[in-house]
């Protein structure tokens, strides 16, 4: 009777200390952008780089009071060497917020080394980001990074000046720039046990080709806004994985859809939604220096859809909806200057992402952003003026077409 008493009171003890035991921490993409070489108009000289302090500013979705920071080698060469690195609270131009200042450790260490081709998560670092706040990520290294990993449509201001200046308050005479280097992604462990993300996976529309400079005014940007203004969505993260001339079936500006698609979607924390806008540049790259056959044109419809196919069932095999948005028009391109071929593909692109049972649901921005008296343009006050991406305006009048149910 003794023994059986006593191992009852252990296994009740074992049960109590599970019980206390604290759950794990989840971490839910909060800011996120696509990873990719930059061209050498875009790419920053060797000496800028070495010995150098880069500040860089991005708004976050969703906030909490914990984050962590996800810097990426993914096309070095050689190992990255990031001496220090810190957050802050944003303030005007590269100011920091006074008092929000907080040194970033990685494995408990003030410096990280970052293999060729990958990337690294810092250390969870204590810091009340609210919603929609931006907040400046900087990083001192001693050397610079062996092949760049960038996103040069950043539509935001980065700052650069030489020593190590991370916990500088203020940067003086900094040099500017207008692209993001070796930084891919903010988290923030999420309050909410059901906190979630949506990944907008696209080209220059998502990446916000016609959008203004500092002004988070890129689709995905007013997307975020309508979820954080909604009690049932506020939840949610939006990740911006748009590279601006991107395709489906060639490498462009960027690796290929498929190529990215782990590092882009399913490796990001939380994501539990995906949008789909890609197909523009394959459609339009096809005839853009001279025409091609009818057979040709079968074949990249057939292509395209195929790499739909694709994409849907990697994403669900991971748990992920998927939403396809329809393709926007472009007949008003001097880039692209379609023809009725042309014009046709698209069309029968779309009717196959708009047909039942492709997508788990269609976002209509073809219906949303076309000229009623020219269906195969873009309405005038949607323009950005060249035929092609959307003004402020019209990445508003798409942000506005995402129906808030798919992620309720």
């Amino acid at each position: 009777m003794k023994t059986i008493r006593t191992i009852g009171l252990a296994a009740l003890g074992v049960l109590l200390l599970g019980a206390a035991a604290p759950q794990p921490a989840r971490w839910v993409g909060s800011w996120a952008t696509a990873q990719q070489i930059p061209e050498p108009r875009n790419a920053l000289a060797d000496p800028l780089l070495t010995d150098a302090t880069l500040r860089q500013v991005v708004r976050l979705s969703m906030g909490g009071k914990h984050l962590r920071i996800q810097l990426s080698n993914a096309f070095g060469t050689e190992p990255l060497r990031v001496q220090a690195a810190h957050v802050a609270l944003a303030g005007k131009g590269a100011a920091l917020i006074v008092g929000s200042d907080r040194t970033l450790t990685f494995d408990g260490a003030a410096e990280v080394l970052i293999p060729a081709g990958a990337s690294y998560w810092s250390d969870p670092v204590t810091l009340d980001a609210p919603a929609l706040s931006s907040v400046a990520v900087s990083v001192y290294l001693p050397v610079a990074p062996k092949g760049q990993t960038s996103h040069p449509g950043s539509r935001a201001t980065s700052y650069l000046v030489h020593g190590n200046h991370v916990g500088d308050a203020a940067l003086a005479d900094a040099q500017t720039t207008e692209h993001w280097f070796q930084l891919a992604g903010v988290a923030v462990e999420a309050a909410a046990r059901d906190a979630r993300a949506v990944v907008t996976l696209g080209d220059s529309i998502t990446d916000g080709h016609g959008a203004t400079t500092n002004g988070n005014d890129r689709w995905p940007d007013l997307l975020a806004e309508r979820l954080q203004a909604d009690p049932a969505t506020r939840g949610i993260g939006v990740l911006n994985h748009g590279i601006g001339g991107n395709r489906l079936l060639a490498d462009g500006l960027g690796p290929n859809v498929l190529a990215r698609f782990d590092r882009d979607v399913l490796a990001q924390p939380g994501v539990r939604y995906l949008i789909v806008l890609e197909g523009i540049n394959d459609l339009g790259t096809l005839t853009r220096e001279a025409p091609v056959s009818r057979e040709a044109h079968v074949a990249l419809v057939a292509r395209m859809i195929g790499t739909y196919r694709q994409i849907v069932a990697r994403a669900h095999a991971a748990g992920i909806k998927v939403y396809g948005a329809t393709i926007l028009p472009d007949g008003g391109s001097g880039y692209y200057h379609p023809d009725a071929q042309n014009e046709a593909d698209r069309a029968a692109v779309n009717a196959w992402i708009r047909a039942p049972g492709h997508f788990d649901a269609v976002i209509d921005f073809d219906a949303t952003m076309r000229d009623p008296a020219a269906p195969t343009k873009l309405r005038k006050d949607y323009d950005s003026g060249d035929g092609l991406h959307p003004s402020p305006v019209g990445y508003r009048a798409m942000a506005g077409k995402v129906p808030l149910g798919l992620f309720r």
